[in-house]
């Protein structure tokens, strides 16, 4: 059939990543507060609230374009 320790090795290899940038995004979270910036929208009428982070989208765009590509700049 295959060998099957490769395959659980390599599941678990990436669970563990995915847990490890989990861990990281969650502490950057609290560091830098890039949330509610003034170019988000944001409503509140009642019981109904909505949130679109639309500037906060475009700056992170922004950095994760300059510095992907100052990664793969060949």
């Amino acid at each position: 059939m295959g060998d099957w320790s490769f395959f659980g090795k390599m599941l678990l290899g990436m669970g563990l990543l995915l847990a490890l940038m989990g861990l990281i995004l969650l502490g950057m979270g609290k560091i830098f507060s890039i949330g509610r910036l003034p170019g988000d929208i944001y409503i509140q009428k009642g019981n109904f609230t909505f949130y679109f982070p639309l500037l906060s989208s475009l700056l992170l765009s922004l950095i994760l374009t300059i510095v992907l590509n100052l990664i793969f700049r060949r």
